[in-house]
C-alpha cells in the first residue's frame, strides 16, 4: 500500500555536472506535506542569513506533494522555492500548466538545484534518465521559443518544459517561470535564481503511476469532485470568462488598484477592461491546465490593430489590475500586447505593473523627466508601458533601473520616492486593496514571501465569495470595515493556504471551485491512508507557516518589516472605502502575534515551536 510519495527527491549540482536520487521518509511529508513546505524545509537547513539569492549556494526546489497521486483535481500545481532575490528572504511561487504532474510521473517528489553551470544549459529528466544539456543555442530565446525548442531538441512533445526568459539570464530581480508557455510562477524573482544558475530550462516527463492507500476511493473522490467543481465553475462564470470575471466587482468594492493606488474609482475602465468585455474583445477562451475542470486561464486572439497582434496566453485578473487599472490602461488589446511581452520576457506582471505605476506617478511628480526616460511615461498610455516593459524584461534603457525590484529603484530617484513604492518586504502588491479588506493589511503585512493574497485569500471573504464554514469563516463573519475577526481571518487563510500550496493543488478549486476543506481532506487521506481530521491539515499548515517565518527572522526581517505601505494608511476621498483605511495598524499586529503565540518582537515562543516540532529548525537559525 503506498500513500502518494514516492520517497525520492532528484539533486542537481551544476557546479559538478552531478545528478543523484535521493531517499526522504515518510516523515518528512507527514511533518511538510511536500510543496512549498518541503521547499521551505529545504531553505531552513540548507541556507543561511549570509546565502548570496543569486550565488551557487542558493537551493532552487521544484517541489509537489500527495496531491499530485492520480487525476485529482488541479493538481497540475506546482511549488518552486528559493530565497529571493527581491526580499532576499524566503521566496515561493507556483505555476501549473503539465509541469507538476510531469514531475510526479517522472517518479520523483521533489527537485533541488544547486550551484552554478559554467555555460548555459538545461535539464531533461525523464524517469531514472537525467541529463545535463547544452543550451548556448537556447539562450537569449523567449520563453515561448525556448519552450519549442527544447521540445524540438528532444523530439518529443510529450515532456513538459519550465524555462526563462531573457529577464531571468540577465537576472532581472521581478523574473519569472514559464511552464509550457502558458503558466507563470511569477513572484518573488525566482527566474533569476535559474539564471544565475545558468539553467534555462527544465524538461520532465514520465509514465510512472505513484502507489495510493485506497486507489478506488481517490477515483471514486476525484470523479465526483471534477463533476462538482465543473458546475461551480460553470454557475458563476470562472469557466466561461475565468478571473477577468473580478474586475468590475473588485472595482465596486474599491479592491482594485487604481493609478497606482493613488485613485479611488475608475468604474467605466472596469467595464472596458473586465468580462464580458474582455471575452468579447479579446476573443477570449478557457485554456486548462492540466487535470482542471474550471479553466480559468484565458487564451486570446487579437489581429488589430497590428501593434498589439497577439495570440496566446491572455491576461488574468491580477494583471487586468496592475498593467490596466493600476496605470489608467482601459484598452484590453494594449493590455494583452503588454502581458505579452512580459511573457515572452518572463517577468512577473504584478511586479512589472509595480514597477511602471510607480514611474509613471514620479513621472507626473516631476521626478522624472523625459530626458532621462525617453519616453513621456504619461498616465493611460499603453505604447508607454509595453515600451517600458520590454526595457525592464531586457534590462536596458531607462527601464535599467527598475532591474532590482521598485524599492531599489525608488532609492536612485528622489529622496521621498521610497515612501510612494507600494510593496512588504520588498515585493510589490498585488491587485487588491487593503484599505477595502482590511484583514489584508494584516496579510500582506506578514506573509512570508512578501505582500501576497493568494496564500490567504482573505479579501474573497470580505467581498462574500469565499468561505470555509469548518474553520468557521461563514457569511458576515468578517464585514467591511469593521476590526472584529481580521487577524483572525488572516491567521486562519494563511494556515490553510500554505497547506494547500503543500499539497499542492490550484487555489481555484477552492476558491471559485468551492470544493470544500472536508473533500479536500478527505481526498487526502484517500491518498495518504494517514486518516487526518481539519485540525491535522490545519497544524501542518501552521507548522509550514512557522517554518517560513523562521527563514524571515533569520534573515533580519521581524516586527520592523511587518508593515504595509503609506499608501495602504490614506483613506479614499470617493467611492466604496471613501474615509476608510486600516489604521492604527498596531492593535492589528499585535491581535495577530498573539493568535500565532508569536512575542512581541514577532518571533515564535518556545511554547509554540514545541507543539509545532520546530525547535530543532529554530535553533539551527539561531532563533
Amino acid at each position: 500500500m503506498g500513500n502518494g510519495y514516492w520517497n525520492r527527491v532528484l539533486r542537481v549540482d551544476l557546479s559538478a555536472g552531478r545528478t543523484w536520487t535521493e531517499t526522504v521518509g515518510d516523515e518528512v511529508w507527514k511533518a511538510f506535506t511536500g510543496g512549498s513546505g518541503y521547499g521551505a524545509k529545504v531553505i531552513l537547513e540548507e541556507a543561511t542569513a549570509e546565502t548570496d539569492p543569486l550565488g551557487p549556494e542558493n537551493p532552487l526546489v521544484f517541489a509537489v506533494g500527495a496531491y499530485q497521486a492520480g487525476f485529482n483535481p488541479g493538481n497540475a500545481k506546482w511549488s518552486v522555492v528559493a530565497k529571493s532575490p527581491l526580499t532576499g528572504t524566503y521566496g515561493d511561487s507556483a505555476g501549473g500548466a503539465d509541469f507538476g504532474v510531469a514531475l510526479k510521473r517522472a517518479g520523483y517528489d521533489a527537485l533541488v538545484v544547486k550551484g552554478a553551470a559554467d555555460r548555459p544549459v538545461y535539464l531533461v529528466v525523464d524517469e531514472d534518465r537525467v541529463e545535463i544539456r547544452d543550451a548556448e543555442n537556447l539562450w537569449g530565446l523567449d520563453a515561448y521559443d525556448a519552450t519549442d525548442a527544447v521540445k524540438a531538441a528532444e523530439k518529443d512533445s510529450r515532456y513538459s518544459v519550465a524555462c526563462i526568459g531573457p529577464a531571468g539570464e540577465r537576472l532581472v530581480k521581478i523574473a519569472c517561470i514559464v511552464a509550457d508557455g502558458h503558466s507563470f510562477a511569477g513572484r518573488c524573482g525566482l527566474g533569476a535564481v535559474m539564471g544565475s544558475k545558468r539553467l534555462k530550462a527544465v524538461a520532465v516527463k514520465g509514465n510512472g503511476s505513484v502507489q495510493v492507500a485506497d486507489p478506488e476511493g481517490v477515483k471514486r473522490l476525484s470523479r465526483r469532485l471534477f463533476r462538482e467543481i465543473a458546475a461551480a465553475a460553470r454557475a458563476n462564470g470562472l469557466r466561461e470568462h475565468g478571473t477577468p470575471n473580478l474586475c468590475i466587482t473588485a472595482e465596486a468594492f474599491g479592491d482594485m488598484p487604481i493609478k497606482y493606488w493613488s485613485g479611488d474609482v475608475w468604474p467605466e475602465g472596469a467595464k472596458k477592461i473586465g468580462a464580458p468585455n474582455y471575452t468579447e474583445v479579446l476573443k477570449a477562451k478557457p485554456l486548462p491546465c492540466a487535470n482542471c475542470p474550471a479553466g480559468c486561464h484565458r487564451i486570446v486572439e487579437v489581429t488589430e490593430p497590428a501593434e498589439y497582434a497577439v495570440r496566446g496566453p491572455g491576461p488574468e485578473y491580477e494583471t487586468l489590475g496592475m498593467l490596466g487599472s493600476n496605470l489608467l490602461i482601459d484598452d484590453p488589446k494594449a493590455i494583452a500586447k503588454a502581458n505579452d511581452v512580459c511573457n515572452r520576457l518572463g517577468i512577473d506582471t504584478i511586479s512589472a505593473g509595480g514597477c511602471v505605476g510607480f514611474a509613471m506617478e514620479c513621472f507626473e511628480r516631476g521626478w522624472l523627466s523625459r530626458e532621462e526616460t525617453g519616453i513621456d511615461l504619461a498616465w493611460g498610455d499603453g505604447d508607454a508601458a509595453i515600451e517600458l516593459l520590454a526595457q525592464i524584461g531586457r534590462r536596458d534603457g531607462f527601464g535599467a533601473v527598475f532591474a532590482d525590484g521598485t524599492l531599489a529603484a525608488a532609492k536612485k530617484m528622489h529622496p521621498e520616492a521610497e515612501r510612494l513604492v507600494a510593496h512588504v518586504k520588498g515585493l510589490d502588491l498585488p491587485a487588491h486593496d487593503a484599505r477595502a479588506c482590511w484583514s489584508l493589511a494584516v496579510n500582506y503585512a506578514t506573509s512570508t514571501r512578501g505582500a501576497c493574497h493568494m496564500r490567504g485569500a482573505v479579501e474573497d471573504v470580505e467581498m462574500g465569495g469565499f468561505f470555509v464554514p469548518e474553520l468557521g469563516i461563514v457569511k458576515d463573519w468578517s464585514r467591511f470595515f469593521v476590526p472584529e475577526h481580521k487577524s483572525e481571518l488572516a491567521v486562519k487563510l494563511q494556515d490553510y493556504g500554505t497547506w494547500m500550496n503543500s499539497l499542492v493543488i490550484c487555489a481555484f478549486m477552492v476558491d471559485g471551485g468551492e470544493l470544500s476543506m472536508t473533500s479536500l481532506v478527505e481526498l487526502f487521506n484517500a491518498v495518504t491512508g494517514w486518516g487526518w481530521s481539519i485540525d491535522d491539515a490545519m497544524k501542518a499548515g501552521a507548522r509550514i507557516f512557522n517554518a517560513q517565518r523562521l527563514v524571515n527572522l533569520r534573515d533580519g526581517h521581524g516586527r520592523h518589516t511587518d508593515t504595509i505601505p503609506l499608501k495602504m494608511t490614506i483613506p479614499a476621498m470617493d467611492g466604496f472605502r471613501a474615509g476608510k483605511a486600516p489604521v492604527p495598524f498596531d492593535a492589528y499586529l499585535n491581535e495577530y502575534y498573539a493568535l500565532r503565540r508569536w512575542d512581541e518582537r514577532g518571533r515564535p515562543t518556545r511554547e509554540c515551536l514545541e507543539d509545532l516540532g520546530l525547535l530543532d529548525y529554530a535553533a539551527a537559525a539561531g532563533i
